[in-house]
């Protein structure tokens, strides 16, 4: 089984795959991660299996929105399911924008055939950290317990909270787990 948890934006996606059977256990070392970022010092490849690049030029808001949505369908190639989490009901800002580029990487991936579960935001969190409402350094520390891996120490050890890129790796990360658990007792 190879299956993506993707936690899409427009500054900072980030994907992980784990490839492997209902039988494996989920762990970070089964899992490769994809993002994008607008900061040079953060594209970069971490740990093995962490690889950050950084996000394309663009001339209009379409092109941008192209640019992330065929990034992360290069990266989704030979993914069974995908899990991606849905918006989040507060959201401020951008939210047209927001939609728009989430919808057309929908749409190519219902182009190319490959399911897609949608996960609220709140359900993500929950999973990670029984607390639905947890803020980006919670999710963080359960992540440091589950997988002994410090990601602000390793990508952005300048900082002492969770920020991105950090934020968006460990979302992706309980996305594509809470993926796994619910194909796994199906």
């Amino acid at each position: 089984m190879i299956i993506a948890g993707i936690d899409y934006s427009m500054r900072g996606p980030s994907i992980c795959i784990f490839a492997g059977t209902n039988k494996d256990t989920f762990s970070f070392e089964k899992c490769r991660f994809f993002y994008l970022t607008d900061l040079l010092k953060y594209s970069n490849f971490y740990l093995n299996n962490i690889s950050g690049e950084r996000l394309q030029d663009y001339n209009h808001e379409v092109e941008r929105y192209e640019n992330n949505a065929d990034w992360a369908l290069d990266k989704v190639k030979g993914c069974e399911q995908i899990a991606i989490e849905g918006y989040a009901y507060s959201a401020k800002g951008k939210v047209f924008q927001i939609a728009e580029n989430t919808g057309l990487l929908k749409y190519k991936l219902f182009q190319q055939g490959i399911p897609v579960e949608v996960f609220s935001p709140t359900e993500i969190k929950k999973f990670a950290t029984d607390k639905g409402n947890a803020n980006k350094d919670k999710m963080h520390d359960h992540f440091v317990k589950e997988t002994k891996t410090n990601l602000i120490e390793t990508i952005t050890p300048d900082k002492s909270e969770a920020i991105n890129p950090v934020s968006d790796i460990v979302d992706s990360f309980y996305i594509c787990k809470y993926l796994y658990n619910n194909i796994k007792y199906q």
